[in-house]
């Protein structure tokens, strides 16, 4: 079914409408639904108690009857509106409750579909897939601004200067991998906070980009092997059945060519821009 109005996330929780349906569990604890309203409210949402007009999203938890708190409601009837809404083309998010988590953590969550049976019925909520606790939504490289000569406190000429090339880099790699097919992805609120995620295949691959601009660029690479051997140490345990690559990546070639052999030797591809050699 085509999402029109709608691009696969749902981007943040200001300015939407929101009904929840079912059980919300996060993090394997029950939220209650007063609970699930003042999170929302905080983050700049309309809450309302059932599926009525302006509802822009729906948040979706256990259905199960014995587990649904308010049993009076027949909570599989707001996802039937939702799906109907849809069809008419007024597209209603529908997140379920680790997309929720996400939303009022600050962050991305993933616009679930819905679709029907083959033999009829109401609609079924596809599941995320299996990278869903690991990678969240696409990842843009940011505008950085330039800060006033009366800010020098510290050296901001050079931390600007840093802070430019570390997100042109990443531009340039999202770019690179795009001509791939290949889709590049923030953190998760309980994912470590690496710079770029993707997966091909079965392989799940984790980057922290690091720029050489106006700093020590053998300081900068021990940092970064150091964070991303912690984010693939991390993702072992949280993502079963994938394979875990890290991956640093240098805004440049580095000056010193051991740091190659060095990340070879401890299992980190190290590439850098512009041709990204390797990813």
């Amino acid at each position: 079914m085509t999402r029109r109005g709608c691009e696969g996330w749902v981007h943040g929780l200001k300015g939407q409408t929101i009904c929840f349906t079912g059980k919300i569990v996060l993090d394997g604890e029950r939220m209650v639904r007063a609970e699930c309203a003042r999170r929302a409210r905080q983050r700049g949402a309309t809450t309302k108690t059932d599926f009525s007009g302006g509802i822009s999203l729906v948040v979706h938890g256990d259905l199960t009857g014995k587990q649904v708190s308010d049993q009076r409601r027949n909570y599989s009837d707001t996802l039937v509106a939702a799906e109907r809404e849809r069809e008419l083309g007024h597209h209603v998010h529908v997140v379920d409750g680790a997309g929720f988590g996400e939303l009022i953590h600050g962050l991305s969550a993933r616009c679930l579909e819905l679709r029907r049976p083959r033999r009829g019925g109401g609609p079924v909520v596809v599941p995320a897939s299996a990278t869903y606790d690991v990678l969240g939504a696409p990842l843009t490289a940011r505008k950085v601004t330039q800060h006033g000569a009366r800010e020098l406190t510290v050296d901001l000429d050079a931390l600007d200067e840093g802070t430019a090339a570390h997100e042109s880099t990443i531009g340039a790699l999202i770019e690179h991998l795009a001509h791939r097919h290949v889709e590049v992805h923030t953190f998760t609120r309980n994912s470590p906070r690496f710079d770029a995620g993707w997966a091909v295949g079965k392989e799940l691959f984790v980057a922290e980009v690091k720029s050489l601009t106006g700093t020590s660029q053998d300081q900068q690479i021990r940092l970064g092997i150091g964070q991303v051997l912690d984010y693939a140490h991390q993702l072992r345990s949280m993502a079963s059945g994938w394979s875990i690559r890290p991956v640093l990546v240098l805004e440049k070639q580095p000056a010193d060519d051991r740091w190659t052999s060095l990340a070879e030797a401890i299992g980190i591809q190290l590439t850098w821009a512009p041709g990204f050699q390797g990813v």
